[in-house]
């Protein structure tokens, strides 16, 4: 099996990646690695951190979810438990579990209120300032927020 044929699949092996792309790709490498180094050396800020604005508006609330998508929301300043259904509360009851593992690794129970806050430039986010975690609503599309925008404007019932 020494023949032609041997000689040409041996060739062909040998250009299945062009040594020329593989040039390139390690140059890439090298230059990402450069770059962090040079990103970590002075101390530059990250750039993909969103802006400090002021707090516009906020609610305390606690989130039960389920494994089903639903999920109950209790506000802490007397607002109605707000029962949300599979479909509604999907979303909710997703960033409940996110919550919760991150409240598991500091030993933290998952039934403790977290803060959902409106700023200023009219991001939402969910804030759990016992753990330090926290998730802005805006990155996950606008069917998902707008299921926290209703439970920062559920109104508060008072005196019945």
């Amino acid at each position: 099996m020494n023949g032609p044929a041997a000689q040409e699949l041996v060739q062909r092996d040998k250009e299945m990646i062009p040594r020329i792309l593989l040039r390139a790709m390690f140059a890439l490498v090298v230059l990402c690695l450069l770059i962090v180094a040079f990103a970590r050396v002075t101390d530059r800020p990250l750039e993909a951190k969103f802006p400090d604005m002021p707090v516009l508006e906020e609610r305390t609330i606690q989130i039960f979810g389920e494994m089903d998508g639903s999920a109950v929301v209790t506000f802490a300043d007397g607002a109605p438990d707000l029962v949300l259904s599979g479909e509604e509360g999907g979303f909710v009851s997703g960033m409940t579990r996110a919550l919760g593992h991150e409240r598991g690794l500091s030993g933290i129970a998952a039934t403790e209120p977290v803060r959902l806050v409106r700023y200023a430039d009219g991001r939402l986010a969910l804030i759990d300032d016992l753990t330090g975690w926290q998730a802005q609503i805006i990155g996950f599309g606008k069917d998902n927020t707008a299921a926290f925008e209703r439970l920062m404007t559920t109104p508060v019932t008072g005196g019945e």
